[in-house]
């Protein structure tokens, strides 16, 4: 057997029409759309019903998605129960990754197979996931989970419910940006675990159960916590050289560059360098934005590296007031969206997703018994 590639790097497993990854100019396209044609125009909403739907939802069709979503929106009781039952230290990817293999059991609908029943599915676990994540945070801190607003999108709840605060329109805005910028991106690591695990026609649940599990790891969902750690150990911008200096020294992973396929520069990092920098400049707290910055700069000079969607992503959450280790779990929250989206278009035409290994142990091997082994 020949064409082995570690970590599958350029191996194309299957075709898809959800999106495209450009790695030489810098592109990222949903359904046909570069994702520069959304921000400061579309809402998460238009984009999630985009991925779903293959095409813009007129206004009816978007009041009517968004109504959908309201309505799903309430947890049920025992998964509120399951959440108070959890140690307030428990990692909270791994509440939500249990919270929502939760859902699946309690959902009549969980073992449908039929497109229309994964859709309502889908809806659900859009509108609950981001109650999950609010709901554990404010119960870890000993204060009762807050119902959504009506009115309030996707985004603006989720800032409301965490933070028990409206978010002003720059907030709501940057944030709902954010979650578009999160939304896809072809078959990473756990979109592909939702895929594989889809392939085998098991639920919607087990499928994005499975892509949290894969998202939890700190090779893919968990950079952006880590590089928010790294800014506040450096603590201050003219810290950041002599850090970077020691840490190259000491042969230190430094979260937050480069990428397996942007060759040329993440674009999902452009827009969200300029909202920590709109962020911090609105708070007068440019602190996080200039180390941000002078990071990016010197390890291109030293090490010919672009920032990825992580690195300025954590400097933006960390100025709309998300705690740190909620930054994967907001991660999960946009990228159920995606997700939901590939599973629906794998069981449109499944096959089961099999691939090979290249063996590469002993062979022709003669056995012992077991009294001839001493």
């Amino acid at each position: 057997m020949s064409g082995f590639k570690a970590g599958l790097e350029d191996i194309v497993a299957l075709r898809s029409e959800i999106c495209f990854i450009d790695g030489q100019r810098r592109r990222l396209v949903y359904r046909g759309y570069d994702i520069g044609e959304f921000i400061g125009k579309a809402t998460f909403e238009e984009v999630v019903y985009l991925l779903w739907h293959g095409q813009l939802p007129n206004r009816a069709q978007l009041t009517a998605f968004r109504q959908q979503v309201a309505a799903a929106q309430e947890l049920p009781r025992e998964v509120t129960d399951l959440l108070r039952a959890c140690p307030k230290e428990s990692e909270p990817m791994a509440v939500l990754r249990t919270a929502v293999s939760a859902l699946g059991v309690l959902d009549p609908e969980a073992s449908s197979p039929d497109r229309e029943a994964n859709l309502r599915k889908a809806i659900r676990l859009l509108a609950r996931i981001p109650m999950i994540i609010a709901s554990f945070a404010r119960l870890r801190e000993g204060k009762e989970p807050l119902a959504p607003r009506a009115g309030l999108g996707l985004a603006a709840n989720f800032l409301y419910m965490l933070r028990d605060k409206e978010p002003d329109e720059l907030e709501w805005s940057i944030f709902d940006a954010a979650l578009i910028l999160h939304a896809d991106h072809e078959l990473n690591a756990s979109t592909f675990t939702a895929r594989v695990t889809a392939s085998t026609l098991a639920d919607l649940y087990s499928a994005i159960t499975a892509a949290i599990g894969a998202l939890k790891g700190p090779l893919h969902g968990g950079a952006n916590e880590q590089v928010m750690r790294t800014l506040m150990e450096i603590g201050d911008p003219s810290r950041v050289e002599p850090w970077l200096t020691q840490a190259l020294e000491n042969k230190q992973r430094i979260m937050g560059f480069g990428h397996r396929v942007y060759k040329t520069g993440d674009p999902r990092a452009d827009f969200l360098r300029q909202f920590s920098q709109k962020l911090g400049e609105a708070r007068g707290e440019t602190r996080w934005f200039e180390m941000s910055r002078r990071l990016e700069e010197l390890m291109y000079e030293r090490k010919g590296l672009y920032p990825n969607v992580d690195f300025y992503s954590a400097s933006t959450y960390y100025m709309l007031g998300i705690p740190v280790d909620l930054f994967t779990p907001v991660f999960a929250f946009s990228r159920v969206s995606g997700w939901s989206a590939h599973v629906l278009e794998q069981l449109a035409d499944n096959r089961l997703i099999r691939p090979r290994a290249e063996y590469v142990g002993p062979s022709e091997l003669t056995f012992r018994p077991l009294d001839e082994r001493d």
